[in-house]
């Protein structure tokens, strides 16, 4: 893709036409893939079947079943290595996913969404089923089975933690899992802690699903934010080790921010950030970020990415210094680099005094103006968008949630039809 769009830029190449390629390099039309050709046949498909018609559906539109004559959809499919039952059958919950048997093992299904009521979005498996899953066992998740959400490894004098979290989202629960987790990381004989995420996602922040299927959307609001603070706050004050967040997939709002909370940022080539609240309904946000940014990027960059509510690749968020480095790698190679670079930094000489100046600064910092006060002034911002009158959160929440579309095109992306005037109310 990358290379056909130099190719565009250059507004020289010649393509072939069709009908001169070779046979071998002929493309083929392919019809759409509809529920008949993705659906599922438990007493038939083999478990590797099951997961290509899984993931050939995953995002959308999902693969259309029903569990417990309830017809939904089913997302985030991992393979259970271990548990085995009869075909079609749920034989088994841990976290928030469900285990189905399969002709030749099992799969978790860690996400649905269901065809009747009023909640029709994805949300967690074993929290839609949860009324017929009070005698199913519950399975603590391991390398081998269950379904992992969050865990650690170490190697070399470098942990790292791993929480690939479906589609990025962080509930309040989940936040103080890996904050419970970060913990425990920062107990172990270790000079670094590098907070991987997932190969997809980082971290796109609050888990915008699980608060609108909330009694209270404000409350379950606050209660999220501050868990993901919690973390932030942790991340920041961590004076044992330096840290890292290696982004190997996109991160987006929140997301950002928590992993700006890091003393370095490492970013893929080819990772998206979306490093802005407003566009769901004015939000102010919060993870510190008042801190944060300009800290680390500077007032005038802090500015730009505040206001242009755009998201950015890789290489520009370099530019703002809102990535520290930008790793030319992809999958396994890309954490191979990742472990690279970390076992480098701390056995390079200056460690030592980087993280006594790290230190140093943190003092600095907190004695111009405390980490509290920075949380203080952005939570009561949250807290107008959450409890307030102006219900412009919960709509566009609403909207997103339920994948309506905006009338119209934001200012940010519309630029034909900004003015300079309309430029500013936009940013």
């Amino acid at each position: 893709v990358l290379l056909a769009v130099a190719r565009f830029q250059t507004g020289d190449y010649q393509p072939l036409p069709q009908q001169q390629l070779k046979a071998s390099d002929s493309g083929q039309w392919q019809p759409l893939m509809r529920q008949q050709q993705r659906q599922i046949d438990w007493q038939q498909d083999t478990t590797e079947l099951v997961m290509r018609k899984l993931r050939s559906g995953d995002g959308l539109p999902g693969v259309k079943d029903s569990l417990f004559d309830h017809p939904c959809y089913l997302y985030d499919a991992r393979v259970e290595r271990q548990l085995k039952g009869r075909p079609g059958e749920v034989i088994a919950k841990s976290g928030p996913a469900i285990c189905i048997a399969t002709i030749d093992g099992a799969v978790w299904i860690g996400h649905m969404k269901l065809s009747e009521g009023e909640m029709r979005f994805k949300l967690p498996a074993s929290m839609l089923l949860a009324g017929q899953l009070s005698q199913l066992p519950e399975v603590t998740p391991t390398q081998e089975s269950g379904y992992r959400e969050v865990w650690y490894e170490e190697a070399d004098g470098v942990g790292y933690l791993h929480f690939p979290f479906y589609n990025g989202a962080m509930s309040g629960a989940q936040c103080r899992t890996l904050l419970e987790a970060y913990r425990a990381a920062k107990q172990c004989d270790t000079q670094a802690i590098v907070l991987l995420g997932g190969p997809d996602y980082w971290s796109n922040g609050m888990h915008l699903n699980l608060i609108e299927a909330a009694e209270s959307a404000a409350d379950a609001s606050w209660e999220n934010i501050n868990a993901i603070d919690d973390l932030a706050l942790e991340i920041i004050n961590t004076e044992s080790h330096l840290t890292i967040a290696a982004l190997q997939g996109n991160a987006g709002a929140g997301g950002v921010f928590l992993a700006r909370a890091a003393d370095e940022v490492w970013a893929r080539n080819g990772v998206i950030l979306n490093p802005h609240y407003k566009d769901m309904g004015n939000l102010y946000g919060s993870e510190y970020w008042s801190y944060l940014l300009p800290r680390y990027v500077g007032d005038e960059h802090a500015r730009t990415i505040i206001h242009n509510r755009l998201p950015m690749g890789a290489a520009q968020a370099s530019e703002l210094q809102l990535v520290d480095r930008v790793i030319d790698q992809r999958g396994d190679a890309y954490l191979a680099q990742v472990r690279k670079l970390s076992e480098a930094m701390i056995a390079a000489p200056a460690f030592a005094k980087r993280l006594h100046y790290k230190r140093a600064r943190r003092t600095a910092d907190e004695l111009q103006k405390p980490l509290s006060q920075y949380r203080e002034e952005e939570l009561e911002q949250m807290k107008r968008n959450f409890y307030g009158f102006d219900p412009s959160y919960h709509i566009a929440r609403y909207n997103f949630v339920h994948k309506i579309a905006k009338s119209r095109t934001p200012l940010t992306i519309a630029r034909h039809r900004r003015t300079d005037n309309q430029w500013k109310c936009a940013s």
